[in-house]
């Protein structure tokens, strides 16, 4: 990374620390970078000491986490952001959910862009919007542990502590006329005893934070499920959050708004449809296709792409 670019980076990093009111501190949070090494960067000092006399640069890996935070890209995008109705419902549920401190559930299928727009939207809030994604593999205590990690609180001993301190942080900030949110990314994996505790953070943050629940309609069925075998708290939980379910409209599979703003022939055009799912996948191929394109000068076709998917030529 030359220095031109690392100066356009701090620049950027001030200009957005003014616009959201954030500290050095703020940031290091955020991004991970020491705090030692940020007051250096703002200071337009890109080295540090390493020992024994000796002076290093600052890794370029420190300044890509502040471009990640501050949405400034680093390379040449061959994908534009589209208001397609998916995004127009998610960004609507959104704002009226951390105006008002709402609980809401989104439902879309896979690749419809859930999780690219949130992450569009939390980067407007960087003080208030945290992001939580939910594996497979979560526990209670494994999803508890990166809500602590997101707010920067310590963990408690027991799930029971945790939570109280998390809603004693989320309160604190409203009362310091925040407006946070908590997303929760792929929340169809969450196990019961996860879902029984979103019935707690409903009820102690209900009007004071924000707590969306973000999947695709396993969520749902299988909350659904689980209410007619009158599984514990859940019957409690799908009274609370019932009416706060927002369905998205199904993806256009047509990509219409998508491809219009290229130059693709009718052919790539069919491909495309006939090929990719969802959005999600339309971008896995297209931009890699775009992006070899221009690298090697050749045009944009069926035959490129397919070499690129490694599918047979026709």
């Amino acid at each position: 990374m030359n220095t031109e670019l690392r100066i356009k980076i701090i620049d950027e990093l001030d200009k957005f620390m003014e616009l959201h009111g954030m500290t050095a501190n703020d940031v290091a949070k955020k991004t991970g970078v020491n705090a030692g090494y940020l007051s250096n960067m703002r200071a337009g000092n890109f080295t540090i000491k390493a020992g024994n006399g000796n002076v290093v640069d600052i890794a370029d890996k420190y300044f890509e986490a502040i471009a990640t935070l501050i949405n400034l890209p680093l390379e040449k995008s061959y994908w534009k952001n589209v208001p397609t109705a998916q995004m127009k419902r998610i960004l609507a549920t959104l704002e009226d959910a951390k105006e008002f401190g709402y609980t809401n559930v989104i439902i879309g299928e896979t690749g419809c862009g859930k999780t690219y727009i949130a992450g569009l939207f939390a980067q407007n809030f960087p003080l208030d919007c945290f992001t939580v994604k939910v594996s497979s593999q979560d526990s209670i205590g494994d999803l508890l542990e990166k809500v602590c990690d997101r707010i920067h609180i310590p963990l408690e001993k027991s799930r029971s502590k945790t939570l109280r301190a998390i809603t004693r942080k989320l309160t604190q900030m409203k009362s310091d006329a925040h407006k946070p949110m908590l997303i929760f990314d792929e929340a169809e994996y969450m196990k019961q005893p996860a879902l029984c505790n979103m019935k707690e953070l409903y009820d102690n943050l209900n009007g004071v934070c924000a707590v969306i629940l973000m999947g695709t309609d396993q969520l749902t069925n299988h909350l659904e499920k689980m209410r007619k075998k009158n599984k514990d708290g859940i019957p409690q939980l799908y009274r609370r959050i019932r009416f706060g379910v927002r369905v998205l409209p199904a993806i256009d599979r047509t990509f219409k708004e998508f491809l219009k703003g290229f130059e693709i022939t009718p052919e790539v055009a069919k491909f495309l449809r006939e090929n990719c799912d969802n959005y999600g996948e339309l971008h896995d191929v297209l931009v890699p296709a775009l992006r070899e394109a221009e690298r090697t000068g050749q045009p944009l076709t069926e035959n490129l792409i397919r070499t690129i998917l490694n599918m047979p030529n026709i």
